[in-house]
């Protein structure tokens, strides 16, 4: 290993050794403060040497990762929202699990492996990556270890996780059986015709381990049982960083095999992209707890996000484009889910989350501020203008319209527009008068107060002034 990949590996190597140091400090103390801080430090630690890694320059490490600045937009992007995941998850633990210190150590475990999934150029490294990734998860969701729908859902999400997991696994091997190799950038000039084939199908094999990740129709049925039953932190941490890995892997290994050129496979894409769009939106409807409404929200804008995967990936496509639509996608969807997971974080009692749209009737006579920050992040996630979600939005009707999909540009109107009415439920429910003696601020703390004010606050500022992220996402095409 050269220098270079040493200074290029630097954010990894913290959150590494960072793991060992925490493993240490639990075992001897049991504090859960210290588990707490030290994880803390360990993210900050891991962010402050991101600029540093950034001067080392593209670097492909044995073939097997490539760390630029693609994979280190994704690192910081994940290491910010475990940075808030922890925060809101101190004092939401307290009362409800006993092994609480764990909690902070798989959390940065799955943080690391989410990063490592997005460096990937080998399929090796994609597997390694998202796999510490979702184990990591399956523990999470679990908590607290004495209740039910948290050991419920995570159950269901490892049995179907490790079926997608085996599909993808079968996938590759067909694509290393047609190519001989095991990297993402290859020549399939000299591909015979059952070469590609096999091809076709471990491709489309793939594709469907990874649609069940990123819970996209017909691959989504996990999705709102998942959320639901786990614990709200963890339950924004999995629509966010685990979506964000795969996504970026995916779109790395699209730009870098021509996935895309296939017009069968470009079909396929569309219409799930399609499928996903409308049946999200439609489900959203039915749903009066806040944590499936929000799933199926999620699916709805994967679809879109995928609009961005077709204007990279495609033959006569723009990657440079597609991917800085993409990466400013994933900020304000960050951003806005989190505020939304946040806010239902802090209002949860010490038995059950504050999941059910009932539990924020009058919210704004009852708490203003986080009545406000829930306004921000539906108004948002509906793409209202001055929000980060309308320019979010705008960008993928940008490609979509650039790449001539127009199909998938009047899917993402249509779905939008059912989109508005629930995402309004919520808002309508927080500003009715509330009935007497209820009292959805039990569980309110004040560090989960101010990380849900912070993104709040940063889902508008990134409406109003998107120069921003928009700066940082150009030119960052892998």
């Amino acid at each position: 290993m050269t220098a270079l990949q040493a200074q290029a590996l630097l954010p990894y190597f913290v959150l590494s050794g960072g793991i060992v140091v925490l493993l240490l400090l639990v075992a001897w103390l049991r504090s859960e403060v210290v588990a707490f801080g030290g994880a803390v430090a360990v993210l900050v630690g891991a962010l402050a040497t991101v600029p540093w890694a950034a001067q080392a320059g593209p670097q492909l490490i044995d073939g097997m990762v490539k760390i630029d600045g693609y994979a280190l937009f994704f690192l910081a992007l994940f290491v910010l929202t475990a940075i808030a995941t922890a925060v809101l998850s101190y004092r939401y633990l307290g009362p409800r699990a006993v092994h609480r210190q764990e909690f902070y150590i798989l959390l940065v475990i799955a943080t690391l492996g989410a990063c490592v999934t997005a460096t990937a150029a080998h399929f090796a490294g994609f597997l390694l990556g998202l796999e510490v990734l979702s184990v990591s998860l399956y523990a999470m969701i679990a908590y607290p270890e004495e209740a039910k729908p948290p050991l419920e859902a995570a159950i269901k999400y490892l049995v179907l996780s490790g079926a997608a997991s085996s599909t993808m696994l079968f996938g590759m091997a067909a694509i290393y059986l047609a190519n001989g190799t095991l990297a993402f950038g290859y020549d399939g000039a000299g591909l015979t015709s059952s070469d590609r084939a096999i091809l076709a199908l471990g491709q489309a094999m793939l594709l469907a381990g990874v649609f069940f990740k990123l819970s996209l129709v017909p691959f989504h049925m996990w999705t709102p049982d998942v959320y639901q039953g786990a614990p709200a932190p963890v339950a924004g941490f999995v629509a966010t960083v685990s979506k964000g890995a795969v996504f970026a892997v995916l779109l790395r290994y699209a730009l870098a095999s021509d996935l895309l050129d296939t017009d069968a496979l470009h079909a396929v894409v569309v219409v799930i992209a399609v499928l996903s769009m409308l049946g999200g939106n439609l489900l959203a409807l039915l749903q009066t707890n806040l944590k499936r409404l929000l799933a199926y929200s999620s699916i709805a804008h994967l679809g879109y996000l995928l609009i961005a995967l077709v204007l990279a990936g495609a033959a006569n496509g723009n990657p440079d484009l597609g991917v800085e639509t993409g990466l400013v996608y994933l900020v304000g969807y960050f951003l806005m889910t989190l505020a939304a997971f946040g806010v239902m974080t802090v209002l949860s009692g010490e038995r059950e989350d504050a999941e059910e749209l009932d539990a924020y009737d009058g919210l704004l006579w009852r708490r203003p501020v986080l009545a406000t920050v829930l306004v921000v992040a539906a108004l948002s996630l509906a793409g209202i203008p001055l929000t980060v979600g309308f320019i979010a939005k705008f960008y993928v009707v940008n490609a979509g319209v650039a790449g001539a999909a127009w199909a998938l540009v009047w899917a993402l109107i249509v779905g939008s527009a059912i989109g508005v009415y629930y995402y309004l439920r919520i808002v309508f429910a927080m500003i009715a008068r509330p009935a007497d003696g209820v009292d959805a601020a039990a569980g309110a703390h004040w560090e989960g107060l101010v990380t849900a004010v912070v993104l709040g606050v940063a889902t508008v500022a990134l409406g109003v002034y998107p120069s921003a992220v928009i700066e940082l996402a150009q030119g960052l095409a892998p």
